[in-house]
């Protein structure tokens, strides 16, 4: 008798735990929200002046450069480092050739900002970058940042 009450027991937290599933962090809405105020949150605490595309990517330019910016279907001559939040470095390249095409949403919407010989920060929410999958070292749900210097494009 007592298997029985157990496995009703059981059957009974299923709409709970479903419920609580729902709500997960895979809520895209939900996800942005959190994502934007971890991007704030270091920005702040690290004294960063920024500004925000209507992307939801975050730039801070701390060297602004010459000339004109890239477009969105450019080839990047540029050397940058990508780190988590917690200050994990996921991937680095010095001074490389990127088509932008090939990139996450967020870096390609980043790096046009950015002018020859320009430096700064691109901070990437979890959905322009690598979203709910992760990839490599780098984990699901994941906000991006990455120190770029642009050299060249074409």
């Amino acid at each position: 008798m007592k298997y029985h009450l157990k496995r009703i027991a059981m059957l009974g937290m299923l709409p709970l735990l479903l419920l609580i599933n729902a709500c997960s962090s895979d809520d895209p809405d939900e996800r942005a929200i959190r994502d934007r105020e971890k991007i704030l949150e270091y920005l702040e605490e690290n004294d960063l002046d920024y500004y925000e595309l209507e992307s939801g990517v975050f730039i801070v330019i701390e060297e602004e450069g010459t000339g004109s910016n890239p477009n969105e279907n450019s080839t990047v001559r540029m050397s940058y480092q990508g780190y988590l939040l917690n200050g994990e470095m996921f991937d680095s390249a010095t001074n490389v050739n990127i088509f932008l095409p090939n990139t996450v949403r967020g870096f390609r919407k980043g790096v046009v900002e950015f002018k020859r010989g320009g430096n700064g920060i691109i901070l990437i929410p979890s959905a322009l970058g690598y979203g709910t999958t992760g990839t490599g070292t780098v984990p699901r749900n994941s906000v991006l940042i990455f120190h770029v210097e642009i050299i060249d494009f074409t």
